[in-house]
């Protein structure tokens, strides 16, 4: 039985039941309003996740395998 995880958006917790996220999704879950706006950019950068990819950059398009504990910063970057 698969259960959820819980990751941690700007300080936030969120119960997660897939093993993969997104930039959309982490955005939305930060953003709420963000698919009503996908011209605006953010930066999406994490920490504490898998073995050979700790931390890394998230860009749109992309997915990371999440884990528990896993901790997303999301960040405008200005442009639109």
């Amino acid at each position: 039985m698969k259960r959820d995880v819980t990751i941690i958006v700007e300080g936030t917790p969120h119960e997660w039941p897939k093993r993969k996220i997104s930039y959309a999704e982490v955005v939305t879950l930060e953003v709420p309003d963000y698919p009503q706006h996908p011209e605006i950019l953010y930066t999406v950068t994490y920490k504490r996740g898998h073995g050979n990819k700790p931390e890394g950059v998230l860009v749109p398009g992309a997915s990371v395998k999440v884990k528990e504990g896993m901790r997303f910063y999301v960040s405008d970057t200005g442009q639109s």
